[in-house]
C-alpha cells in the first residue's frame, strides 16, 4: 500500500456585500469571502492538500482563475472533480484534518453541517473529516476581520 500526506493552505479576503461560504454552506454574516469562485477557503485548502498529496500540482493549475468557466463556481463542484482526479490515479482518501482561522463569525455551530456536506462530496465518512476553528486573538488580517485562512492535512492511499 502506498500512503501519501498532503498539506493545503488558502486565504480569502472578507468584503461587504459578499456571501460567506465556508465548507460548502452559507453562513450568515455581515461580510463574505471574495474571490474568483465562491471563495470557499476551506474547500480550496482541502483541494490543494489532496492534489499535493498525489503530486498533482494545485487547485489553480487545474481550475485557473483566468478561466471564466470557474467564475462564481460552487467550490463543491471543484472538490468533487479533485476527488475524481485522485481516483483516476488510484488514490483514496483516508482522512482529513483542517483548521479555519477567523475572528467572526463563530463557525463552531456550523461544523456538523459542513462535515455532512463535505463528506458527501468526497464520498467519505464524516468521522474521516476533522474541521476545527480558531481565532488569531485579534492579531493579523484574520484578527482585524479582513480575511479568513484555512489549513488542511490529508492522508491518501493507493492499494
Amino acid at each position: 500500500m502506498k500512503v501519501r500526506v498532503g498539506f493545503g493552505f488558502d486565504v480569502h479576503q472578507l468584503a461587504d456585500g459578499e456571501d460567506f461560504i465556508l465548507g460548502g454552506i452559507h453562513i450568515p454574516h455581515s461580510k463574505g469571502t471574495f474571490g474568483h469562485s465562491d471563495a470557499d477557503v476551506l474547500i480550496h485548502t482541502i483541494c490543494d492538500a489532496l492534489l499535493g498529496a498525489a503530486n498533482l500540482r494545485d487547485i489553480g493549475f487545474h481550475f485557473p482563475p483566468s478561466d471564466n468557466q470557474y467564475k462564481g463556481i460552487d467550490s463543491k463542484i471543484l472538490l468533487r472533480d479533485v476527488v475524481k482526479i485522485l481516483a483516476e490515479k488510484g488514490y483514496k482518501i483516508s482522512n482529513i484534518d483542517s483548521t479555519v482561522a477567523l475572528e467572526q463569525p463563530k463557525i463552531n455551530p456550523h461544523i456538523p453541517a459542513m462535515k455532512k456536506v463535505l463528506a458527501k462530496c468526497m464520498g467519505i465518512d464524516e468521522d474521516d473529516l476533522s474541521i476545527k476553528a480558531t481565532t488569531t486573538e485579534r492579531l493579523g488580517f484574520e484578527g482585524r476581520q479582513e480575511g479568513v485562512s484555512a489549513y488542511a492535512t490529508v492522508l491518501i492511499y493507493k492499494d
